[in-house]
């Protein structure tokens, strides 16, 4: 008989926000007076060892000076462009390992779902009388979420290690790769197109121009809006929250990252005669998941309990958080992002094959979380890292194409920034128990 739920004890739920705070796992805002203060709270807690992205951000800064050191095409705009779309999808998949991964738990099987859910949506988009896309989309989307559902269930129930039944299900969903693919196109030569236009678009269209900066400057605008109101709120409620300034100052940073992408997006990359300009469309898409997925994780109380169960699954119980359900949701929920992921992924290559290098996928997910800052004894992590890291795999694997280097070489920087990581991650745990 199960005994992961258990009746909290009365002073767990006395008081809702206090639990809250417990569950949260995570380590709540600065509350400084002013800019000088914040800043010396900041250098404080790096020394502890609490670096958040720096480490990723700035081997992201010194990676990009490399290559542009050595190929000045690296940063011209059509390579740009085409290093978004090769971005994408590592991105993607890498967010959806993060669900886990907080967990302190591993999913080796979304791999593979996502190109099971993406030859689904596929299948019914064959023509001459294909379903309308939507639906398409919707099943691509169900069946790797769930699978992982069904994953989740069998580690709860049973108690297994993730590691063993997520491995298991990878062999599984090879096999079933390649049955579906049978199915679907018995004389396809175990590939299948994609041939709808719209989805075709997420990686090769584009918004217009106009659109583009519009687009930019309602998001920053929303963004900017939500910041200083949150802030404020919780200045006004003597809660930890950073000064104004500083709240400005992010408000800014993000509103230059978004012109900056625009202004590359909005360059003509066409050849000869043919002018190609506008933000593809797989932007806005990766970030409505980014936010989306970053305001369950650190506005809700179902994000609140995967950071609980991660940092101490034991304390977590003894709180009164049932860790089967939580389990079971944050498995969906990776398979879910996996199948948007997939999606993606054969909008980039314009189809999906009984090729896909799914374990070579899910090893990049694991690369684009841990790089990230995810930590992978769970509980420390954010969707933003995952974003952050899965450029950083992409920019390695963009710019030693450029340098006309193989496999080999993409594999072996990406194992030795993967292994920095981890050693930034480890080390920043030790200083930070010692302190």
């Amino acid at each position: 008989m199960s005994t992961d739920v258990q009746e909290p004890p009365p002073d767990a739920t006395a008081n809702t926000e206090v639990s809250d705070e417990i569950a949260a796992g995570t380590v709540p805002e600065v509350m400084a007076n002013s800019l000088g203060e914040y800043v010396r709270i900041w250098f404080s807690r790096v020394r502890n060892g609490e670096s958040g992205a720096l480490p990723v951000i700035l081997g992201l800064a010194v990676i990009v000076i490399y290559f542009q050191v050595r190929s000045s095409l690296f940063l011209s705009a059509g390579n740009l462009v085409n290093l978004i779309g090769q971005a994408a999808w590592i991105v993607m998949l890498g967010m959806a390992e993060v669900f886990v991964l907080l967990l302190g738990e591993i999913d080796l099987s979304i791999g593979f779902t996502s190109v099971i859910g993406a030859t689904f949506t596929c299948w019914l988009l064959l023509p001459p009388h294909p379903a309308p896309w939507p639906l398409a989309v919707l099943v691509g989307l169900a069946v790797p979420a769930v699978y992982g559902g069904i994953e989740a269930v069998i580690i709860t129930r049973l108690r297994l290690p993730s590691f063993v039944v997520t491995l298991a299900g990878q062999l599984l969903g090879i096999g079933l790769l390649l049955e579906v693919m049978q199915a679907a196109a018995p004389n396809g030569g175990g590939s299948i197109r994609l041939y709808n236009n719209v989805l075709l678009n997420i990686e090769g269209g584009s918004l217009s121009p106009i659109a583009g900066w519009i687009v930019m400057i309602v998001a920053v605008l929303l963004a900017g809006g939500l910041f200083l109101v949150r802030d404020t709120r919780r200045r006004a409620s003597n809660l930890a929250a950073p000064p104004l300034s500083v709240t400005i100052l992010k408000i800014a940073a993000m509103a230059v990252a978004g012109v900056v992408v625009v202004l590359i997006g909005n360059t003509d990359r066409g050849v000869g005669l043919v002018s190609v300009r506008g933000v593809p469309w797989v932007v806005l898409v990766v970030l409505v998941v980014v936010v989306a997925w970053s305001f369950l994780l650190g506005r809700t109380r179902f994000g609140r309990y995967i950071y609980a169960i991660g940092g101490n699954a034991e304390a977590a119980r003894r709180a009164g958080i049932n860790l089967s359900r939580i389990r079971v949701l944050a498995f969906v929920l990776a398979g879910l992002t996996a199948g948007i992921m997939g999606i993606i992924y054969a909008s980039y290559l314009g189809s999906v094959s009984t090729g896909a290098q799914g374990g070579q996928l899910v090893l990049l997910a694991v690369a684009a979380g841990v790089i990230g800052g995810t930590s992978l004894f769970g509980g420390r992590g954010k969707m933003l890292g995952a974003v952050l890291g899965g450029l950083i795999v992409a920019v390695i694997y963009n710019g030693l194409e450029l340098l006309g280097l193989g496999a080999a070489p993409q594999y072996m920087w990406t194992a030795a920034v993967l292994l920095a990581a981890v050693t930034v991650d480890t080390l920043a745990r030790r200083r930070s128990t010692t302190g």
